[in-house]
């Protein structure tokens, strides 16, 4: 049976099942004109979530709503989401098993570590991590937190679209997009509320504006430097389904716009960012995204899990 897309009132019961155990995090509004173009932007700084990304708060509601045995939880992950569920899972008394694939990023191994989890490295790419999750869920009885293919995941990430609609008066948001858990989930709340959603993928991992292209999930091959956190393959039915209603479009972003987007964060903000919580912001940079003039534009800087030797290598 296909899982139920969450509404706004799950996401709403979402919010108050979470609240207690993650940031309200920030909006920085800026004037009008401060990327170029005559558009009025706000970066909402999840950056500074606990953990280091958005992926907390689905990591929060998908155990906060479910009955975890003695097994505990599982997960398969390039970093963010296990290091959101290894946190998770320490601060409500569970136990939790991580796999991340080979390309996950130093700086995300030792973050699940440091959170408690025991984490299990193998396989060049997340799908291999995601085989051997299964395989451990199914022999084990662990409750299973999927990244972003699961309806109690989405309607965590859309917390992040109510806090911020509180926050910010909205005409357009530009989101990240990997495996798609947080667009569907963000623009789940949007949407509806009259806000254009517009995801932003690289180049090279396009898995969202493909599944549209084509009316269902397809696979596409992944290479970018935002992979370990904008790697999935494939999203999926249930986010394909949201996204095929409430996103407007897609975008796509070549890596260097992505590193010369990681660079502005940081040399105008003080902001350091990882590549994919610095993607949606290279769509507006590079003009892949062109706001209408007085378009009020959120742009979603979503994790910040980046070793700082890599941050200084990408930004040159």
């Amino acid at each position: 049976m296909q899982p139920v897309p969450p509404d706004s009132e799950a996401i709403r019961a979402a919010y108050a099942r979470v609240l207690p155990h993650i940031r309200v995090t920030p909006v920085l509004n800026l004037a009008r004109g401060a990327l170029g173009g005559d558009f009025i932007p706000n970066f909402k700084l999840e950056l500074t979530q606990f953990a280091g990304s958005f992926k907390t708060r689905g990591a929060f509601n998908s155990i906060l709503s479910n009955e975890i045995g003695p097994a505990g939880v599982a997960a398969a992950s390039g970093g963010n989401h296990g290091a959101a569920v290894a946190n998770a899972a320490r601060c409500l008394g569970v136990k939790a098993r991580i796999f991340v694939p080979e390309i996950s990023s130093a700086s995300k191994i030792a973050a699940i570590r440091r959170f408690g989890a025991e984490i299990v490295i193998g396989g060049a790419r997340y799908d291999d991590a995601q085989a051997a999750c299964d395989a451990f869920v199914a022999q084990s009885g662990a409750f299973k937190i999927h990244p972003f293919a699961a309806a109690a995941t989405i309607a965590g990430q859309g917390t992040l679209g109510l806090e911020w609609a509180e926050q910010a008066e909205l005409d357009t948001v530009l989101i990240a997009v990997g495996g798609g858990g947080l667009i569907a989930g963000v623009s789940s709340w949007l949407a509806p509320k009259g806000v254009r959603v517009v995801g932003v993928e690289p180049e090279g991992s396009r898995a969202l504006q493909a599944a549209l292209e084509a009316g269902g999930p397809v696979d596409v091959p992944v290479n970018s430097i935002a992979a370990d956190s904008l790697g999935a393959k494939n999203v999926g039915s249930l986010v394909h389904s949201i996204a095929s209603r409430y996103v407007d479009h897609v975008v796509l972003v070549p890596d260097d716009a992505i590193r010369a987007a990681m660079a502005t964060l940081w040399q105008d903000y003080r902001l350091l960012s990882e590549p994919g919580g610095a993607t949606a912001l290279a769509a507006v940079l590079s003009g892949a995204y062109k706001p209408a003039p007085g378009e009020r534009v959120g742009i979603l800087l979503c994790g910040g899990n980046v070793d700082l030797s890599k941050a200084a290598e990408l930004m040159g």
